[in-house]
């Protein structure tokens, strides 16, 4: 039988327990149980139609999702410090990936993202997200309080690296996760109001380009203002999941989308839980996404280290996006675009990479005792 960890037990484990946001740790775990369900239901016919064993990305993710929640727990033991020094680490190393991948890559449908491994594909610019915005909210805080001179601008020239390689993958989605970070975290560090409208508009600017530049952004783009300029059969098919789910679903098994959409499992994995679980699950999901996002934004209100505030906050918002891009283009809210639905879509470098950003996120955001530094 486990023992109970009291508020006298001063292990690491016990003055873990008493410290960590246990309400964020449950949500994760809620959203890694759900990942475990959907994968039970998309992915046996997803395997079966290119001719695997059914349970092939079952064993894989489920083996996934465990070292996922190992992660969330073992980076959640670090101090402020602790982050800082191993987002440096990783940022590196996942910088070096990234720009391996574009002379050493594995290329999937037009992109060249991947590093082969035996037995799975690594993504290494999963890594980036977490890694950088740790790094550029060190970088801002200490270029605030003098520690470092020109912060903002060396965080600002590390983005322009990471936008370099991401743009030659190329992967817009990531890319436009990135930025949104930055510009968060920008804006929280208190960045003047008219250079920030600037930026903003500089965003514009590069979205703009994108559309020019890039096929596969403007084809996105065009079907999505105008459906019948193009194929849009997967977010047509869908659609039609959500209406034939209704409000409670056809039930587990029941499924017809998971048949016919080759990504059922992974970018579509959020229709597959429409059509089987029903409006009233996909609500709970929801709601589990933005309880963590705005349960981690609250617990920032009483921090006064600029630094935490801003890599939470810029883990925030990375996890926030990603999720809402993935929720957004299965609905037809915005173009589609192949990003993960964090902990449930099939994935394992999505798996780990956000299961060490909210390791990350518990880490900043424990409670600590007066004098600890950060």
């Amino acid at each position: 039988m486990m023992p109970t960890l009291s508020r006298a037990d001063t292990s690491v484990l016990g003055r873990w327990w008493w410290t960590v946001d246990r309400w964020t740790l449950l949500a994760v775990a809620t959203l890694i149980g759900f990942g475990y369900v959907m994968m039970l239901a998309a992915s046996p016919a997803v395997a079966e139609r290119i001719g695997q064993a059914r349970d092939l990305f079952i064993l894989k993710q489920v083996f996934f999702l465990a070292l996922a929640g190992l992660i969330v727990v073992a980076v959640s033991l670090l101090s402020p410090r602790g982050v800082r020094r191993v987002a440096l680490a990783g940022g590196a190393l996942a910088l070096l990936l990234t720009a391996l991948t574009l002379v050493a890559g594995v290329q999937i449908k037009g992109a060249q993202r991947w590093i082969a491994l035996p037995g799975l594909s690594l993504q290494p610019s999963e890594f980036l997200k977490p890694c950088f915005a740790v790094v550029a909210a060190w970088l801002i805080a200490e270029g605030r309080r003098g520690g470092i001179r020109f912060g903002s601008a060396i965080a600002v020239a590390v983005y322009g690296v990471i936008a370099l390689l991401l743009k030659s993958q190329p992967d817009i989605g990531m890319l436009a996760v990135v930025t949104g970070v930055l510009a968060i975290q920008l804006f929280v560090a208190g960045l003047n109001l008219l250079v920030f409208g600037g930026l903003l508009g500089v965003i514009g600017a590069g979205a703009f380009a994108a559309y020019l530049l890039f096929p596969h952004v403007q084809s996105r783009v065009t079907r999505f203002l105008d459906p019948a300029s193009g194929d849009n059969y997967q977010v047509n098919r869908a659609l039609e999941a959500f209406g034939a789910g209704g409000l409670l679903g056809r039930g587990p098994g029941e499924g017809h989308v998971k048949d016919v959409l080759p990504d059922a499992h992974a970018d579509f994995v959020f229709a597959v839980a429409g059509e089987e679980f029903g409006l009233v699950v996909c609500l709970v999901i929801l709601g589990v996404f933005a309880f963590i996002v705005l349960r981690g934004l609250l617990r920032l209100l009483a921090e006064g280290e600029l630094y935490v505030v801003l890599a939470a906050t810029g883990l925030i918002a990375s996890f926030g996006l990603q999720a809402f891009v993935n929720m957004a283009s299965t609905l037809h809210l915005i173009p589609t675009k192949g990003m993960t639905l964090p902990f449930i879509s099939y994935g394992g470098s999505s798996a780990v990479a956000v299961a060490f950003g909210m390791g990350l996120l518990l880490a900043l955001t424990r409670r600590r005792v007066a004098g600890e530094a950060a």
